[in-house]
């Protein structure tokens, strides 16, 4: 259940309680006038039918009524009192007020009808039901009010949070008032304020170290291309090489955490071409199968997608197991390979860079899955990652773009 429907409920059940005492109590006091009004009346009564009975008139007392009510007879039998009772029920079924008192060895008594006050009591009992089941539902209906103001509220900023958790830095809630809510709106700016802050010094860092490995790096590859030739140059060459990729991919990463800079340049491709060549291009279609399930045409950056593929393949032949699959079906392109599956870590947060799982236990920065996922935050389409039924892992392409950079598609049958 929602904090709307919670709320709607509590004010609801608020609205519904305060109606039922205050009933209860108007119930209440109406009730104890009302039988205190019918027993002075019927006092009164008997006072005069007793002050007439004694001088011989005949003022309609009751003497020695053999319907009196056994516990009022017992009253004024033991004790030279008047005293009025209610009775409830009569031998006819209605209401009686009686009034009684003891004149010598007699019992006189007044009676008379309760059925007017039982009347107007039901009457005020079935108003009181009515217009507390109106305060109910208007209750009801401005819990239902107040609770969707509030949940737009919480439900805005929780939306603007989750953006800036999916990497949209620059959203910001617009906080209204000075309650709670307004407060929470302030806290989800400031700790936005704080994490791009954050990012951005750990981007320019990140960045110059780059920028200023780029020069040594690029010395060291012509000094291994001057080294005669052996094994003790090829191990060189193969150190060096993977820096000057760590340096590249670093720049990468660097200029896709910048918002702005990258920009898709789109043309239409056929994507069993693109996957074909990919395959091809990354010399080693022999134990890489591709298989085309139904074609598409799409608008997208060649380029970039080629960049999201190859790295896909080679993170699935480098930490996975053979066989390694690329499935085509339409737009979408799954790759998957027969390992030990994506981390738990990895699944759960995405890719993080410079963080390795149990798939990396040969070695790995982390940079070629978060350069996947900045390419496709440039492209605007969507790669997800998964431990199929079966074992391995499987990285999923959906080249459909999304509504923030919507093209067509031509499904191919």
């Amino acid at each position: 259940m929602g904090l709307r429907a919670k709320t709607a409920l509590v004010i609801a059940g608020t609205a519904g309680i305060v109606a039922t005492l205050i009933g209860f109590l108007v119930h209440h006091l109406t009730a104890q006038d009302q039988l205190r009004g019918a027993a002075r009346t019927a006092d009164a009564q008997l006072v005069e039918a007793a002050s007439a009975y004694a001088s011989g008139i005949d003022k309609g007392a009751l003497v020695n009524p053999g319907d009196l009510p056994a516990e009022l007879r017992r009253t004024v039998t033991e004790r030279p009192v008047r005293a009025t009772l209610l009775q409830e029920h009569d031998r006819f079924g209605k209401p009686v007020m009686w009034a009684a008192t003891r004149s010598g060895d007699d019992i006189l008594a007044v009676r008379r009808s309760y059925a007017p006050q039982a009347r107007t009591l039901a009457d005020l009992d079935r108003a009181l039901l009515v217009s507390g089941g109106l305060v109910t539902a208007l209750g009801s209906v401005l819990g239902v009010v107040a609770a969707a103001r509030v949940g737009r509220r919480i439900t805005a900023s929780a939306r603007t949070a989750q953006r800036i958790a999916d990497g949209d830095l620059t959203d910001r809630v617009e906080p209204r008032g000075k309650d709670e809510i307004a407060r929470l709106g302030t806290a989800v700016n400031t700790m936005a304020d704080a994490l791009s802050a954050r990012l951005e010094v750990e981007r320019r860092v990140t960045a110059d170290i780059a920028h200023e490995l780029r020069t040594p790096v690029a010395g060291l590859v012509t000094a291994v291309g001057l080294l005669p030739p052996g094994r003790p140059t090829e191990l060189v060459r193969g150190g060096v090489g993977a820096m000057r990729n760590l340096v590249e991919d670093v720049l990468e990463v660097a200029r896709l955490d910048v918002p702005g800079i990258e920009q898709a340049q789109r043309e239409e491709v056929l994507v069993s071409e693109l996957a074909r060549q990919v395959v091809a291009t990354t010399g080693v279609d022999v134990d890489v199968q591709l298989r085309v399930h139904r074609d598409a045409k799409v608008a997208t950056d060649r380029r970039r997608v080629e960049r999201i593929l190859v790295n896909l393949i080679t993170n699935a032949r480098r930490h996975g197991a053979p066989p390694v699959s690329v499935d085509v079906d339409g737009a979408v392109i799954r790759v998957r390979d027969h390992g030990t599956g994506f981390p738990a870590d990895l699944l759960a947060q995405g890719p993080q860079r410079f963080r390795t799982g149990a798939r990396e236990r040969g070695g790995g920065t982390g940079l070629g899955l978060t350069i996947v996922d900045g390419q496709a935050r440039v492209l605007g389409v969507r790669v997800s990652y998964e431990n199929p039924p079966g074992g391995g892992a499987q990285a999923t392409l959906d080249l459909t773009p999304s509504d923030t950079a919507r093209h067509a598609t031509e499904p191919i049958d």
